[in-house]
C-alpha cells in the first residue's frame, strides 16, 4: 500500500479524475497500489511497461484484497476502465493532490536536486509537517506514488523531478501544480539526449508550465543559463553567492568534514547558518532551503535551526569517521558537476585522499572527454591516489596521469576488490563516487568494514 494515511476518495470521484468509467460498486479507496502482492485494500493500478505487463497481476492483485482495479480493457472483476493505465495514474496523482489541497514544492535540476530537497524539508520540517519524495521516487511512475502518499496533515509536499528526455519534467508538473519552483542548476546531466544545455534548461522549464498562478521560482542565480529567467520574468527569486542575487551567502567558513558556515543576506535578513556537511555546492542548498522557507513565512531562526538538523541520506555525501579510515560515501549519483563538487568537498580533510570513481552514464558521444576531465580534475584536487571504475576507468587514469596524478583502473568493481586491502593505508580519507548503475555501493561497504568504525 502506498499510504495508510491517505485521505478516502469514492471510486466514482477517482474515475472522474480519470475520465475512466467505473464498473462494480462505488466502494471508498483509502490506498493505492502499483505492487499487487501490497494490493490489500487498495486501488490496484497494473503498470505497463517494456519488461512487465501489469495486466497479468490483476487476478493476484484481487486475491490478495484489493478493493478495485484500473484496467484498460473489461476484466471480470470491479475497475475502472481507462484508455491507459500509467496515464490515468497520473490523472488520479493530479486529482489528489488537489483533493488534499497540499502546497507543493517542486525541485529538478542537473545535480543536487536529492540533497536540496533533503535540505528543504529539513529546514521546513521544525515548523510545518511535510512530506517529502522517498529515496528514487522522481520519475513517472515514482512521483504519483509520492503524491498519492500525502495525507490531510501535510502542510508541505517536496517533491523532486528527474528526467533526461523532453516532455518528463512537463508530465510530473502537470500533477504536482507547484506552488513553488526549485532549479538547481543547468549542468552536463543527460545531454545524450537532449543535446546541448539550452536544451537541458529548455528541458528543466518545462516545470513552470503548471505553477500555480501565484507561484515562485527559486533558481541558483550564480547559474549562467538560470540568470535568464530573472531578467524575463518577476516571479524569481535568485539565490548565490554573487551580489546581484536575492539571497546571498556571505563569510563562508569551511570548517572540513564538519561541513559550512556562511551568513545569509537578503532585504531584511542577516542570519549565520551552519550546514553539517562539507562541500561549497551544500552552502548552494542550504540557500535554496532558506529561499523556500521564506516564501512559507517561516522565520530565519526556524530555518536556520532545520538545516542545522540536516543529516545526510546514504550514498549522499554521508561521512563515516573510522579507527582507521574515513569513508564519503556519495555513491546515489554521478555527472560531472556533482563528481567535482565531491572532489571539492574532501579536498580539506586531513591525510592522504583516496578518489575512487566509477563511470558517468548519459553523457552522450562525449563520455571520453567528459572522463579525461575527470582524472585532471581530480590530479589537480591534490588526490594521493585516483582509481577509476568501469569502461571509463582508464579514461579517468589517463586524464590523472597527464596532470601528473597517481592513478589506477579497473574494468570491474569486483578487480578493484580483490586489491583494496593492500591500496588503503590508516589515515585515508576515501571518496566513493559514480553514476547509480555502476552500484558502488558495494566498494563504500568494503571501505566501511576497513575503517573500522
Amino acid at each position: 500500500q502506498v499510504n495508510k494515511n491517505m485521505k478516502s476518495f469514492t471510486a466514482s470521484q477517482a474515475a472522474q479524475w480519470m475520465k475512466g468509467k467505473l464498473y462494480g460498486d462505488d466502494t471508498m479507496i483509502a490506498a493505492v497500489s502499483i505492487d499487487s502482492r501490497k494490493a490489500n485494500g487498495a486501488l490496484f493500478v497494473p503498470i505497463i511497461g517494456e519488461r512487465l505487463d501489469g495486466r497479468k497481476f490483476i487476478p493476484n492483485a484481487m486475491e490478495n484484497g484489493a478493493v478495485m482495479t484500473l484496467a484498460d480493457r473489461s476484466v471480470p472483476y470491479p475497475h475502472i476502465l481507462v484508455d491507459d493505465t500509467l496515464s490515468a495514474f497520473q490523472d488520479l496523482a493530479k486529482g489528489y493532490t488537489a483533493y488534499v489541497g497540499t502546497k507543493i514544492v517542486g525541485i529538478t535540476g542537473s545535480a543536487g536536486k536529492t540533497t536540496t530537497k533533503e535540505m528543504i524539508a529539513a529546514a521546513l520540517s521544525g515548523k510545518l509537517r511535510v512530506h517529502k519524495t522517498q529515496g528514487n521516487f522522481n520519475n513517472q511512475t515514482g512521483v504519483p506514488q509520492t503524491l498519492l502518499a500525502l495525507s490531510e496533515e501535510d502542510e508541505i509536499g517536496v517533491i523532486e523531478m528527474g528526467m533526461n528526455h523532453f516532455g518528463e519534467i512537463r508530465a510530473l508538473s502537470r500533477m504536482a501544480q507547484p506552488d513553488v519552483c526549485v532549479i538547481t542548476n543547468i549542468g552536463e546531466a543527460h545531454i545524450e539526449y537532449l543535446g546541448s544545455r539550452e536544451g537541458i534548461l529548455q528541458a528543466k522549464t518545462e516545470m513552470l508550465e503548471y505553477m500555480k498562478p501565484d507561484g515562485k521560482i527559486i533558481v541558483n542565480g550564480d547559474d549562467d543559463m538560470l540568470i535568464k529567467l530573472k531578467q524575463s520574468r518577476s516571479d524569481v527569486i535568485t539565490y548565490g553567492l554573487g551580489e546581484h542575487c536575492d539571497f546571498r551567502a556571505a563569510d563562508i567558513i569551511d570548517k572540513g568534514l564538519a561541513g559550512m558556515e556562511f551568513t545569509v543576506i537578503a532585504p531584511g535578513v542577516s542570519r549565520r547558518v551552519f550546514v553539517p556537511v562539507p562541500g561549497a555546492h551544500m552552502v548552494y542548498n542550504a540557500l535554496a532551503a532558506v529561499c523556500v522557507g521564506r516564501c512559507f513565512g517561516l522565520a530565519m531562526s526556524d530555518i536556520s535551526d532545520g538545516i542545522s538538523a540536516y543529516r545526510p541520506i546514504k550514498g549522499r555525501m554521508d561521512i563515516r569517521i573510522g579507527k582507521r579510515l574515513t569513508v564519503v560515501d556519495d555513491t546515489y549519483n554521478a555527472n560531472p558537476q556533482s563528481m567535482r563538487a565531491a572532489i571539492d568537498a574532501v579536498s580539506i580533510a586531513s591525510g592522504r585522499r583516496v578518489l575512487i570513481l566509477g563511470n558517468m552514464f548519459e553523457l552522450g558521444e562525449n563520455q571520453v572527454q567528459y572522463h579525461r576531465e575527470l582524472g585532471e580534475y581530480a590530479a589537480k584536487s591534490g588526490a594521493g591516489l585516483i582509481i577509476g571504475i568501469g569502461e571509463n576507468g582508464s579514461d579517468i587514469k589517463a586524464g590523472a596521469d597527464a596532470s601528473g596524478g597517481t592513478a589506477l583502473s579497473f574494468e570491474t568493481q569486483d578487480e578493484l576488490l580483490v586489491r583494496l586491502p593492500e591500496l588503503l593505508k590508516a589515515g585515508d580519507t576515501i571518496l566513493v563516487k559514480g553514476s547509480r548503475g555502476m552500484h558502488l555501493e558495494k566498494t563504500a561497504d568494503a571501505v566501511l568494514q576497513m575503517a573500522e568504525l
